[in-house]
């Protein structure tokens, strides 16, 4: 499936460096900013564009119930080969359908999507949305981590804001109850100027159209 996912393009070829640069960072540090806002174990978490797995692997050593998607084989088979645990579930799937995802039928308390959205195109975006959107269980919590700089060479990437997000979300009855805007942990990124935006979104059954 990675070969026609859109904006997988350069991973499987960065794969061994990749997995260099996201094992040095811990996955508590990458989300200090949204800690107060996770929920408790035994939770149900999907982990959307899982890369190497270590933010699964983090919220599984939590006791967390994780479902892993990744569409990048170079990344999802190592991945499951370096971070094994029973409580994570990997599935080869990808945005804007997460069609694979969407037929078992799960509900998540917790759906993260680090540095995702920003694969997706305007029109791709309004297409993934209802379907995230219909994966969150009641009074489930989305958080985004949206960056924001130059792209790098032979990727596909997109600038998305904060208020990109939420438009597509409110139709939806989901909202905005954090935002935190800071800059980069990884050196690479930070020579290049990359700064970040996390965005925590709740689906109220109370807002639902």
């Amino acid at each position: 499936m990675a070969e026609h996912v859109k904006g997988t393009e350069g991973y499987a070829l960065e794969a061994d460096a990749l997995f260099a640069r996201y094992e040095s960072l811990a996955a508590q540090e990458v989300h200090r900013a949204v800690l107060h806002l996770l929920p408790s174990a035994p939770a149900r978490v999907l982990d959307i564009g899982a890369g190497t797995g270590r933010d699964a692997a983090w919220f599984a050593a939590q006791g967390h119930q994780v479902v892993a998607v990744e569409p990048t084989d170079a990344l999802r088979l190592r991945a499951m080969a370096l971070h094994p645990s029973p409580r994570i579930a990997w599935i080869d799937d990808g945005l804007p359908e997460l069609a694979a995802l969407r037929v078992r039928r799960d509900r998540f308390d917790l759906i993260m999507m680090t540095a995702v959205l920003m694969h997706l195109d305007a029109g791709e975006r309004a297409r993934a949305m209802p379907n995230i959107a219909s994966l969150l269980a009641p009074e489930g919590m989305l958080i985004m981590r949206l960056r924001h700089g130059p792209v790098p060479p032979g990727r596909r990437m997109f600038d998305v804001a904060a208020e990109d997000v939420t438009a597509l979300a409110a139709p939806l009855g989901l909202r905005a109850v954090f935002e935190h805007h800071g800059g980069s942990l990884g050196t690479q990124n930070v020579a290049a100027g990359v700064t970040w935006t996390t965005l925590a979104l709740i689906r109220n059954e109370s807002d639902q159209p």
